[in-house]
């Protein structure tokens, strides 16, 4: 199953992530989802685990990256696709089906299957 990643909106124009009941900002409902996938967002730090927990990728590179969509600007964590990386690189979200090697785990495999979002650097 694919899933997109979304950003909300609320009727004044402030944008979250994740998705809340009521813009943080104005307290008026967030309803207009905004699709992030064909977004770009710029890598504004980033970290590398060489030693992660079982069942993660090694080395497993994290970064916070930022969007900015109609003047608003708002930062998501998340796994990044890339052995080599620096502040200021460009990245675009990818749904990814199995974020984790299940049979690598110490938990109970079952619990251990599930896709989401990791994000790729933009070639130029």
């Amino acid at each position: 199953m694919k899933t997109t990643l979304n950003a909300y909106q609320c009727v004044n124009g402030h944008v979250s992530y994740p998705k809340h009941p009521m813009c943080n900002i104005c307290g008026l409902t967030c309803e207009k989802k905004i699709p992030l996938s064909n977004l770009e967002a710029t890598v504004i730090t980033w970290t590398t685990s060489t030693v992660p927990t079982p069942g993660v990728r090694s080395p497993n590179t994290i970064a916070i990256v930022e969007y900015e969509i109609e003047g608003c600007k708002i930062k998501i964590l998340g796994g990044v696709d890339a052995e080599k990386i620096k502040i200021g690189d460009k990245v675009k979200a990818k749904y990814i089906p199995e974020l984790r090697d299940p049979k690598k785990s110490k938990r109970f495999a079952e619990s251990q299957y599930w896709g989401g979002h990791r994000f790729e650097l933009i070639s130029e």
